[in-house]
Formats: C-alpha cells, sequence, structure tokens
C-alpha cells in the first residue's frame, strides 16, 4: 500500500522532499478508501437498526443541544425538510424530545432524551472496543505511527476544504 511505504519514508526521514502531486494523489486515494473502510466498520459496530443519518443526528444533537431543527440541518447538511422527518423518527424511538422554542412558536428545539445518551454511550463503547481490540494486534511500531498520525487525521477532518 502506498500508503505505507510514504508513512514509513516520512518517518524515517528517508525522504527529504516535499511529495509529488503523484505521490500526493496517490496517498489520497488509500486514505480515503482506508478511512471509509474502518469508518464502515465501525458503524457496523453499532448494536442498533438505527441508519447512519440518525445516529449522525444524534451525534450532533449531543454536541449542539439544546439546538433547533434549523441550526441541526445546517450542521448534518441534509435539508430542512429531511431533518425534520429525521427528528420525528428519533422522537418516535424515544431517543429525543422535542419542543417549541418559547420566544419564537415557528422554532422547534431537540435535545436527547435519557434513552438517546445511553444509546450513544453504548455504540461509543461498542466502537471503542471493536478498535481497540484491532489495534492490540499491530505490532509497537505500527500503534506509534497511528498516534502521531492521529492528531494529523483530526486536522484533516476538521478543515473545511
Amino acid at each position: 500500500m502506498v500508503l505505507n511505504s510514504w508513512v514509513m519514508n516520512a518517518a524515517t526521514a528517508t525522504r527529504a522532499r516535499t511529495p509529488s502531486a503523484t505521490d500526493a494523489e496517490r496517498l489520497a486515494a488509500d486514505l480515503r478508501v482506508a478511512v471509509a473502510r474502518l469508518a464502515r466498520r465501525l458503524r457496523q459496530q453499532t448494536g442498533t437498526d438505527l441508519t447512519a443519518s440518525l445516529l449522525s443526528a444524534l451525534w450532533s444533537i449531543e454536541r449542539l443541544e439544546p439546538v433547533t431543527l434549523g441550526d441541526l440541518a445546517v450542521a448534518d447538511r441534509v435539508q430542512p425538510p429531511t431533518l425534520t422527518r429525521i427528528a420525528a423518527r428519533l422522537e418516535g424511538e424515544g431517543l429525543v424530545v422535542r419542543r417549541t422554542d418559547a420566544n419564537d412558536r415557528r422554532v422547534t428545539i431537540v435535545q436527547l432524551s435519557p434513552d438517546g445518551r445511553r444509546l450513544l454511550e453504548r455504540t461509543r463503547t461498542r466502537r471503542t472496543a471493536y478498535l481497540t481490540k484491532r489495534l492490540r494486534g499491530l505490532d509497537p511500531e505500527d500503534l506509534a505511527t497511528l498516534e502521531r498520525a492521529a492528531p494529523i487525521l483530526e486536522r484533516l477532518a476538521g478543515e473545511q476544504a
């Protein structure tokens, strides 16, 4: 995999130059595939039948709460009507509580219910356990590489294009 050789070369300083456009494109392709596969494996560890969009909305509600449906739609990058359906489904599952804003009756605010909090904690625990088990199978050098890569990946995920 190009990713491993590029990281190893960079980590051991055998490549003193900046990566070429071709190197960067190969690395980007390798990272895209690896991150997508890992994300898919982690999504499979939820222990629930909720869709990815429902779970995404729950994570966003947890991070932003209390949050209006409009702000939640922006945060999750979905259209407001779609988010309204998602919130209704989550409310129907008992995972969120919706209420009308006291200052503007046109605005709906959502928060996690106790069941929603428990579901997110269970999901977080299951995913962490899965990843921990996988990491325990790696050699110390690979673990050290991932430890160095984690903050870099976080910066990549946080930047807006």
